[in-house]
């Protein structure tokens, strides 16, 4: 990837680990994403809530999502990319392929429920109708190291 992209990649890592931080003031794991049109502009923000609204479908990706669909008053976001801090989970995954966002930038990899390569690979099955390019990895240390802090400390 040119270093250009990467340093768009990078700045909008850096948007979603904010709201993750945000996360922690509930105590749900912290998990931060954001929903970024063509122009850079973003659509969509959100952080993990299923602990504050005891929601089991309130992750950060479902959440920015339906905020970035929200602002453009469509439900396909084809036009738009998604950072998260940690790989998408097959539900997310889902809801990726079915707005049609066609590129996922992702930090830590989730070896026990990712969905973009990891346990499963939703994002890139050829059997579905709509395929996502994934950029895996940015800012990976920095996502991960938010995760296992906060693990380490609720066991």
């Amino acid at each position: 990837m040119h270093r250009e992209g990467m340093d768009r990649y990078t700045g909008w890592m850096d948007l979603a680990l904010n709201e993750a931080q945000q996360a922690l003031e509930t105590d749900d794991v912290p998990i931060g994403a954001v929903v970024v049109g063509p122009d850079g502009t973003v659509l969509g923000t959100g952080h993990n809530e299923r602990e504050a609204a005891a929601d089991p479908t309130a992750h950060a990706e479902m959440i920015a999502i339906r905020q970035a669909a929200r602002a453009l008053d469509r439900w396909m976001l084809d036009d738009c990319t998604l950072a998260v801090t940690l790989e998408p989970c097959a539900m997310c995954a889902g809801a990726v392929v079915l707005s049609r966002i066609p590129r996922v930038v992702f930090g830590a990899w989730d070896e026990k429920a990712g969905a973009a390569g990891s346990v499963f690979d939703i994002l890139r099955e050829r059997r579905l109708n709509h395929w996502v390019e994934v950029y895996a990895g940015v800012k990976e240390e920095q996502c991960g190291t938010l995760l296992r802090e906060f693990f380490a400390r609720h066991r």
